[in-house]
């Protein structure tokens, strides 16, 4: 396998003595370019703290994080950020959209911190994206007039901006109607198709069985994973239904 992301022995802490609480314990995960990971479990279980700490966005208490040959652990913040902005992508269940700015601008504005100046070519990108997305036409709008569907969609031409190698998505449809879900979840696996991998969070199984790979947390712990690149990506039915069945397992 040729491994984007690795976890060893992952440990991540909250709390001192009494209060101390074990949220990763010893997790270890690899995931593959191009692969698209989903990740499912109970409340608590870890599977969001995964994901921050699997990105450099938490700090981890042990163990070690790589992104190919660099490892996160070991990154002071200013160049853990840099990594973060120039090599990920990130896409959250409400996006973080900055008020003052109209559509556009968000979405250009991971690629203009990088320090380039050419607003002609990253207004392009970001044009060409937007159509990618289907929300061309709502470059001027404010964040307020556009719907949940519509802002999703930004948030993810904005994960885009910088081509990274890898977007991660924490419920990135769990504030959306099961129409728009579906939409960006159509979206996410073409961009997967592309080459981007994807390592996503969800509480649902509908989201998971469009995954290559779902894997189950639960105390801290992976407990068990279930591939499902077997299964016809278009009979998402049978893949719902191996997904609740690998839930059931576990406990979940």
């Amino acid at each position: 396998m040729n491994t984007i992301l690795s976890g060893k022995n992952v440990v991540k802490t909250f709390g001192k003595g009494n209060d101390l609480v074990n949220a990763l314990n010893g997790v270890n995960v690899d995931i593959a370019k191009g692969e698209f990971v989903a990740v499912m479990g109970p409340s608590g279980s870890g599977k969001s703290t995964l994901l921050f700490a699997l990105s450099g966005m938490d700090g981890i208490t042990g163990g070690a994080v790589k992104l190919g040959d660099i490892e996160l652990s070991k990154l002071h913040e200013k160049a853990l950020a840099n990594v973060r902005r120039t090599q990920m992508g990130f896409i959250f269940q409400q996006p973080t959209m900055l008020r003052n700015l109209n559509i556009l601008d968000n979405i250009i504005l991971p690629a203009a911190s990088k320090g380039k100046k050419d607003r002609e070519k990253l207004t392009q990108k970001a044009a060409a994206l937007m159509k990618q997305t289907g929300i061309a036409g709502l470059e001027n709008r404010d964040t307020t007039e556009v719907s949940g569907g519509q802002l999703q969609r930004a948030g993810i031409c904005r994960a885009l901006m910088n081509a990274p190698e890898i977007l991660f998505a924490d419920e990135p449809t769990g504030a959306l109607n099961s129409k728009s879900a579906e939409d960006i979840m159509s979206l996410l696996v073409t961009i997967n198709q592309e080459g981007t991998a994807i390592l996503l969070v969800t509480h649902d199984p509908k989201i998971a069985a469009r995954a290559d790979r779902v894997l189950f947390t639960k105390d801290g712990s992976i407990v068990s994973e279930l591939p499902l690149g077997k299964f016809n990506p278009r009979d998402i039915e049978a893949r719902g239904e191996q997904v609740l069945a690998g839930m059931a397992a576990v406990g979940i």
